[in-house]
C-alpha cells in the first residue's frame, strides 16, 4: 500500500511541477519572442520552479524523494513550453497549458520510474 501512495505522490508532484512550469513560462514568454531567448528563459523558469517548491514544501513534507524527475520536467519542459509559446503554437488557454504541463510531468515521472526499475532489476523486499 505504501508503494502505491509513494507512486501517486511522485506523479502528483510531477504534475504539479509540470503545471507550474508551463504557467511560469506562459507568464514570461510571448508569441514572436526570439526563440533562443525564449528557450533560455524557459530553462531558467524550469529550474527555479522545482527548487522553489522544494524550499517551500521541505519543512512540511520533507524533500522530494528525488529531484531528478522534477528538474527534468522543469528544465526540458520549460524549454519546450517556451519554444511553443514563442512560436504562438502553445495551448490557447491557461487551462490547456496547465493540462499539457501536468501530462508532461506525469509522463516523465513514469519514464524515469520505468528506467529506474529496469536498471535495478528485481528487488526482493523483507517479508516477500
Amino acid at each position: 500500500m505504501t508503494r502505491i501512495a509513494f507512486a501517486i505522490g511522485d506523479h502528483a508532484a510531477g504534475m504539479m511541477v509540470g503545471s507550474l512550469t508551463a504557467l511560469s513560462v506562459r507568464w514570461i514568454v510571448w508569441p514572436g519572442m526570439d526563440m533562443v531567448i525564449a528557450m533560455l528563459l524557459g530553462m531558467v523558469a524550469g529550474m527555479v520552479v522545482p527548487m522553489m517548491l522544494a524550499v517551500l514544501l521541505a519543512p512540511l513534507l520533507g524533500m522530494f524523494q528525488t529531484m531528478i524527475p522534477a528538474m527534468v520536467i522543469g528544465m526540458y519542459g520549460g524549454m519546450l513550453f517556451a519554444m511553443r509559446d514563442a512560436m504562438g503554437a502553445g495551448s490557447s488557454s491557461l487551462g490547456g497549458a496547465t493540462a499539457v504541463g501536468a501530462l508532461l510531468g506525469a509522463v516523465i515521472v513514469l519514464a524515469i520510474s520505468a528506467y529506474d526499475r529496469i536498471l535495478r532489476g528485481t528487488v526482493i523486499e523483507a517479508g516477500d
